[in-house]
């Protein structure tokens, strides 16, 4: 049978090494050959489970000192030493390892450094803030009101009923955690009987229920930029819930929602409106007035516009808040059909109809084009 590789050999450190140099020895080659990393490598699980245990052995003092006295006979019991330890040391390879699975695995597995209560950072809010397009396109400042915590005035933020004082909790000792070993795994957790405080009130203040603070409104100033669009969230920052155990407060996030415009739909810079058009006015062409949010434009017809045909004015929609110049307005022409005409109105369209019939395709050529379609579609 082979020989066993030393200890401080396979760990890669002197004799003489710290613990926090074994501590960090170890962590390396655990990252490194860990089974999960290297799941295909027979070569590797080993060299996990030899780094684990010259670990095992050199973080307890007393298997080390057995070790460095006496060799591997000085802590196994199958080779008639001295050996025989069992457990490990308290904090030793346990803490170790938990601190490698919380690195390996994404934090929350190793032990916790903070050797008070537990400190948790305020929850964030979200205000959702309905605003016109025209709020949108040129910004305005505003005011909103929010749920807020404030220190409670009766137990000045201690919980407790006045003239009494909060208690160490009994279970955790004050820590706001509690640790559960299992083997080689230690896991920490929130302490189930102070939920993380560390305190315990026998007597809770009448006015805040043992909190510690009450709920109230506030009012913000906000400053909406212009240019935001829907769904654009301006954070405000601290103004969240507050912290528990002195952790700082979450921040607030208000939402824009942009309300339908009656004229206009906005996509991203650029506007888009319909601009309804008569009959007559289609045919002749002219100037055409259209509105803007900036006040008012024109641009000119052309004879012979058909319906659905596009207009683009540059630089009259929108000036985005991450946006060097200012977005387009699109104008649809849609060609509105007349209503409830009069017998005269009826008249001259029917003369109307038939000068346009008798001048031919030229008068018509979307008409002659797809009448064509169709009889060369039958065959």
């Amino acid at each position: 049978m082979a020989s066993k590789r030393d200890f401080y050999e396979i760990l890669g450190v002197a004799k003489n090494a710290s613990d926090d140099d074994i501590k960090k020895a170890y962590r390396k080659l655990a990252m490194k050959y860990h089974p999960d990393r290297n799941p295909d490598s027979k070569g590797a699980e080993e060299k996990f489970k030899e780094a684990k245990e010259a670990y095992e052995m050199l973080s307890d003092p007393e298997k080390r000192e057995a070790y460095d006295r006496y060799g591997h006979a000085g802590v196994d019991p199958n080779m008639g030493g001295g050996g025989g330890f069992g457990g490990g040391g308290a904090g030793g390879f346990a803490d170790a390892f938990g601190d490698i699975f919380g690195d390996i695995f994404g934090g929350g597995g190793g032990r916790s450094r903070n050797s008070g209560p537990q400190v948790y950072r305020g929850a964030d809010l979200r205000y959702n803030l309905d605003i016109t397009l025209e709020q949108a396109a040129h910004g305005f400042d505003t005011t909103i009101r929010v749920p807020s915590w404030d220190a409670c005035e009766t137990c000045h933020g201690s919980g407790a009923k006045p003239g009494t004082q909060p208690t160490t909790c009994s279970t955790c000792g004050g820590h706001g955690q509690v640790r559960m070993q299992q083997g080689f795994f230690s896991i920490q957790q929130t302490c189930p009987k102070c939920h993380g405080t560390g305190k315990m009130i026998a007597d809770p203040c009448a006015t805040c229920s043992g909190v510690g603070r009450i709920k109230r409104n506030k009012t913000l100033e906000v400053k909406i930029p212009a240019g935001i669009d829907d769904g654009m969230r301006i954070r405000s920052s601290g103004n969240g819930e507050p912290g528990m155990n002195g952790g700082p407060p979450g921040d607030l996030y208000v939402e824009i929602h942009i309300k339908p415009h009656t004229v206009f739909q906005r996509e991203g810079d650029d506007l888009h409106c319909e601009i309804p058009i008569s009959y007559a006015k289609a045919g002749l062409g002219g100037e055409i007035e259209v509105p803007t949010l900036n006040g008012k434009a024109s641009f000119a017809l052309p004879e012979g516009t058909q319906t659905g045909k596009t207009f683009r004015l540059r630089g009259k929609g929108i000036k985005g808040v991450r946006s060097g110049f200012p977005g387009d307005l699109f104008c649809h022409v849609v060609i509105e059909t007349p209503v409830k005409l009069t017998d005269k109105q009826k008249e001259l369209l029917r003369e109307f109809e038939r000068l346009t019939v008798e001048g031919g395709a030229r008068h018509s050529p979307n008409a002659k084009s797809w009448k064509d379609k169709v009889k060369s579609f039958f065959e």
